[in-house]
């Protein structure tokens, strides 16, 4: 940019998508997970062909993963606490957690979760070789009427209209719960295995900040 004059760049309504290694809980997710999707395909007949995927009932409740639901729900109140918002007021809690597993040809249409969600995050526990990958599309329908014709799709540019990441086992990740999100077809021979959640808030009666511990800062994408 060349200019006689001094410019000065604001950046103002961010996107910000959180990323951190959290593979010290995969054991006790694992084996909470697949209890729980087990118990789901016994009211199943075999997977359906044109949409391959299981998905288990809610397990945020189970004991066994306390430490994995309470570090969530630490990193979404100080998600959201540094984005600007007033969570003195507020506490943190799910609405859902629970298991999907996609197979061969699978994926998932590009959505939002909303009925009062704030933060959704992913958990992944398999991640194959070819498999689907996460993409997180431009929440911004203004620009994405009048979008250009980018210089190069596989450069992240403020004229992105989507963000590709590659699971691996072990990754989080959270984002706010009107980022639009979606999974390319999954083409792998073995299925894709993620926890997938959504985390509300709801008035803290003393308003006081009821998380003291502070977890590991996640990568900011």
């Amino acid at each position: 940019m060349s200019n006689e004059n001094a410019v000065t760049e604001g950046y103002y309504f961010p996107t910000t998508i959180y990323k951190v290694d959290a593979a010290q809980y995969l054991p006790a997710v694992r084996e909470v997970a697949m209890e729980s999707i087990d118990k789901a395909k016994e009211h199943k007949k075999g997977i359906n062909h044109i949409y391959p995927v299981n998905m288990s009932m809610n397990f945020y409740a189970d004991p066994r993963i306390a430490d994995f639901t309470d570090y969530i729900k630490q990193m979404c109140w100080d998600i959201l606490d540094a984005q600007g918002y007033r969570m003195d007021l507020f506490e943190t809690g799910f609405s859902e957690m629970w298991l999907q597993e996609h197979f061969k040809h699978s994926s998932m249409e590009q959505h939002v979760h909303g009925f009062g969600a704030q933060i959704v995050g992913f958990y992944f526990l398999d991640a194959p070789q070819y498999g689907s990958n996460l993409v997180v599309h431009d929440p911004r329908p203004g620009k994405v009427q009048i979008n250009l014709p980018e210089k190069d799709m596989r450069e992240v540019s403020y004229g992105s209209n989507q963000v590709v990441f590659n699971p691996e086992p072990g990754m989080l990740v959270f984002t706010n719960a009107w980022l639009p999100h979606s999974f390319t077809r999954h083409g792998a021979n073995d299925p894709i295995r993620f926890v997938h959640f959504n985390v509300n808030l709801q008035r803290n009666k003393n308003q006081q900040k009821t998380c003291q511990h502070n977890p590991p800062k996640a990568e900011v994408i």
